[in-house]
C-alpha cells in the first residue's frame, strides 16, 4: 500500500537527574561532594533511505519515544545518555509541526538525517553546586524534559520524469513497456490509484526514474478528482512529460487544460522542462487539426507496438 501522508506524536527523552553524593572513604571522613551529573536524553532524528517508497510502517506506528538518561553516580560519574531514536523515511520525506505549520526539515537526499526533536539535558550532581561557603551542598538538578510534538509526515516522490495527463491517457501503458513497474492498466478511467515508480535503462549503464501518478481532471488542482492530492509529487520531478490520446479531438486544448491545472497547484513548475507526446499512435483514424498549434515538438509513440519509444527515451535521456 502507497502511504505518503501521516501524522505522528514525538518525544525526545528526558534528562537523567543529577547525583547527590558525598566521598567516603576510610582516611577521608570529610571527602565531600562527588555526585555527577545526568546523562541526556535521547534524541528523536529521521533519516532518508533510498531502499524505502512509502511511510507504511509509520502511519501504523503513531507515537516514538527516546529513552530516557540515566541519573548520575558518585566519583563525578556521568549518567549514560539516553539512545537515541532513528525513524528510517523515504528519501522525499517533508516533516511539518502541526502547531505552527512550519517545515521542520526536507529529506531530499539518501543518508540525509535530521534531529527533530532534542533529548533534554541531565541534570548538574551536587558537586557542581561546591563553594568556599558551601562545602557540603545536598542538592542537584533534576533532568529537563526532552522536546515532543506533533508532526505531519508527507511525502513526495523523488523521479526525473513526471507522467502527466487525463485518465486513460495511456501513462501507466507505457510504464509498463518502458521499464520493470508493473501497474494496473485497465480500459476505464482512474486505473491508476497511487504512483508507481519504474526505472528506465538506456545505454549499457545508464538509467532514469520515471513516476506516473493518477490521471488529472479540470479541477483537480481545487480537489476535484482523483488525482488532486498527487500533484505535489509532481513537484520533485525534473521533466514533465505530457501525454495526450492521439483520438483526442481537441489536444492542444486538453494540454492547456493540464498545464493549467499544474500551474495552479504550484506556479514554480512553469520553469520545469517539458515534453509532449501523443499516444496510441497506432490507432489509424483522422488526427484533430489542433495538433497543429502546438509550439514545440510533439513526440508520436504507441505502447502497445513499440513505435516512438525508443526515440522518446533519447530525447528524455538528453534533457536529463
Amino acid at each position: 500500500m502507497f502511504i505518503d501522508l501521516t501524522k505522528v506524536e514525538l518525544k525526545a527523552g528526558k534528562g537523567g537527574k543529577g547525583s547527590v553524593h558525598f566521598r567516603r572513604e576510610k582516611f577521608e571522613p570529610m571527602g565531600g561532594p562527588d555526585g555527577g551529573d545526568g546523562g541526556r536524553g535521547g534524541h528523536i532524528i529521521f533519516q532518508a533511505d533510498s531502499n524505502l517508497h512509502t511511510l507504511q510502517d509509520i502511519r501504523y506506528w503513531r507515537k516514538y519515544v527516546a529513552e530516557d538518561g540515566l541519573p548520575g553516580g558518585g566519583s563525578r560519574k556521568t549518567g549514560r545518555n539516553g539512545k537515541d531514536l532513528i525513524i528510517k523515511v523515504p528519501v522525499g520525506t517533508e516533516v511539518k509541526s502541526i502547531l505552527s505549520n512550519e517545515l521542520v526539515i526536507d529529506l531530499i537526499k539518501d543518508g540525509q538525517s535530521s534531529i527533530i526533536c532534542r533529548g533534554g539535558k541531565g541534570g548538574s550532581g551536587n558537586a557542581r553546586y561546591k563553594t568556599s561557603t558551601n562545602r557540603a551542598p545536598k542538592k542537584a538538578q533534576p533532568g529537563i524534559n526532552g522536546e515532543d510534538g506533533r508532526f505531519v509526515i508527507e511525502l513526495k516522490i523523488l523521479a526525473d520524469v513526471g507522467l502527466v495527463g487525463l485518465p486513460n491517457a495511456g501513462k501507466s501503458t507505457l510504464l509498463s513497456k518502458i521499464s520493470a513497474a508493473k501497474p494496473k492498466i485497465a480500459d476505464y478511467p482512474f486505473t491508476t490509484l497511487e504512483p508507481n515508480l519504474g526505472i528506465v535503462k538506456y545505454g549499457d549503464y545508464n538509467s532514469f526514474v520515471m513516476a506516473d501518478v493518477p490521471g488529472l481532471i479540470e479541477g483537480a488542482s481545487r480537489g476535484k478528482g482523483l488525482g488532486h492530492k498527487f500533484l505535489k509529487h509532481i513537484e520533485r520531478n525534473k521533466i514533465l512529460l505530457y501525454l495526450i490520446d492521439s483520438v483526442d479531438q481537441n489536444p492542444f486544448r486538453t494540454y492547456k487544460n493540464l498545464e493549467n491545472e499544474v500551474f495552479s497547484y504550484n506556479p514554480d513548475l512553469a520553469i520545469k522542462p517539458t515534453i509532449i507526446c501523443r499516444t496510441k499512435a497506432d490507432i489509424k483514424n483522422k488526427l484533430s487539426s489542433e495538433w497543429d498549434q502546438f509550439n514545440q515538438p510533439v513526440y508520436a509513440i504507441s505502447s502497445l507496438s513499440g513505435s516512438g519509444l525508443k526515440s522518446l527515451i533519447g530525447v528524455l535521456s538528453n534533457l536529463i
